[in-house]
């Protein structure tokens, strides 16, 4: 799995077209989307239009959806996938995730991931927003192991705990909301700003850089192709030592989401 991708929640299905083909003719292999996001069919779009502009083929690419909550279920779960392949325009995905742990419903949903994965439908499953707890639970009435657990990870949230968990587990963590959510704030943190300005790196860059090198696949969003360009422009300086305990002190446990903030997972009811 490519460790760099491009994000597309919150990108306007008008804009995210060109975001996705300037993503691919500026070397991304991987595009992260979701059916809650509504931009399945632009995505689909924007893979067809990168590709005839580069020459290459979809086996070039690594394409992740996600099953929207209100989907979930053994039947519905396969239904939803193949109107997500429709959309994109594929004949099979690359990773397909349940985009939250819906209560009484995530391990029905998962037996119909297993089947997709064994019928050869999508190269890797996984999951989001799990938390530790939520994952052992996934786990215990499991045949197939999630592969990825895609998370909000910034410095204001870095849950070393969970990383521990996956780690020992050898499932994949991905970051989203690597720059901080909505408005991507962090980029003016003066921390983070400092030591973008000792690498003479952009502020989104030393986020990024601090996803790869805490192990975390990464999938900034961005609409504009200079950023997109920048973006991926992460692989020619590393964070020192100073740098990544700056950072590491920066974590304050905030969550952007609302939904593990306020929502039972086990009971399906408002905390």
């Amino acid at each position: 799995m490519p460790k760099l991708g491009l994000g597309v929640w919150q990108a306007e299905p008008k804009d995210t077209v060109t975001a996705v083909k300037t993503a691919i003719e500026s070397g991304y292999i991987l595009i992260d989307t979701a059916k809650a996001y509504g931009n399945e069919t632009e995505v689909g779009e924007g893979i067809k239009a990168g590709l005839e502009a580069t020459g290459k083929k979809r086996s070039d690419l690594f394409i992740t959806t996600k099953l929207a909550n209100e989907d979930q279920g053994y039947e519905s779960t396969l239904k939803n996938f193949d109107e997500s392949l429709k959309r994109l325009q594929l004949d099979y995905l690359d990773l397909y995730l349940i985009h939250w742990p819906v209560a009484g419903k995530w391990a029905e949903t998962w037996r119909a991931f297993e089947k997709l994965y064994k019928d050869g439908k999508v190269r890797a499953i996984g999951v989001c927003n799990f938390t530790e707890a939520t994952m052992k639970s996934l786990m215990a009435q499991s045949e197939i192991k999630p592969m990825v657990n895609q998370v909000e990870f910034h410095p204001l949230l870095q849950q070393p705990d969970l990383q521990d968990f996956l780690k020992a587990e050898q499932i994949q963590p991905e970051a989203w909301s690597p720059l901080g959510g909505t408005g991507g704030h962090l980029m003016q943190n003066e921390t983070i700003q400092k030591i973008a300005e000792k690498h003479h790196k952009s502020s989104a860059q030393i986020l990024i850089r601090f996803d790869l090198q805490s192990d975390f696949i990464t999938i900034p969003k961005s609409v504009h192709p200079k950023y997109i360009q920048q973006n991926a422009d992460v692989f020619d300086f590393k964070l020192d030592q100073d740098d990544l305990t700056e950072i590491h002190n920066m974590d304050e446990h905030h969550r952007t989401s609302y939904w593990l903030n306020s929502f039972d997972w086990y009971t399906g009811t408002e905390k």
